[in-house]
């Protein structure tokens, strides 16, 4: 019988965007890839659809409610720390009255050990971020805003990309 462990694991990756092009990113702390920009989003649980997965993360960590919530591409990523993850990438806006992503909330924190900050970035210049951290990985060389390896895949296997919120 295979070993289960090394089974490639699902994450759902969340892209909150505001309509305006703009969406939401925090840097990543603790876990696999800490130190990097990413998006909101965790591990798909048996049961969950992607946007149940979605919903439930980014409350989880940012306290936003989010609906029109909508399939957009997945990326194959396997970790240098050999970790491996199909991860499912969804795009939605926020329904909720809170507008501004929380790191904690009282009296129960959120996820800071997960995420230092969230912060308003422009799928532009996140996507400008993880075109060159792919180019200077080729090229054997720093950048200055290292981004998680599925936001980079996402620029490697899909250029054609740039411009997917529009219209969303």
């Amino acid at each position: 019988m295979a070993d289960d462990s090394f089974r490639p694991k699902v994450g759902v990756g969340v892209i909150i965007h505001d309509k305006a092009g703009n969406i939401v990113m925090g840097e990543r702390a603790g876990s696999h890839g800490a130190g990097t920009f990413q998006c909101p989003g965790g591990h798909l649980e048996h049961g969950e659809s992607f946007a149940q997965t979605a919903a439930r993360e980014v409350l989880e960590e940012t306290g936003l409610v989010v609906g029109d919530i909508k399939f957009l591409t997945a990326t194959n990523d396997v970790f240098p720390e050999g970790k491996h993850y199909v991860t499912v990438f969804v795009t939605c806006v926020i329904t909720g009255e809170d507008k501004v992503p929380k790191v904690s909330r009282e009296p129960a924190p959120m996820e800071p050990h997960k995420c230092a900050k969230w912060e308003w970035v422009s799928w532009s210049t996140m996507w400008n971020w993880a075109k060159e951290q792919a180019q200077a990985e080729v090229e054997g060389r720093e950048v200055q805003k290292r981004m998680f390896l599925p936001l980079v895949n996402l620029w490697r296997e899909y250029p054609e990309m740039e411009n997917a919120l529009e219209g969303r």
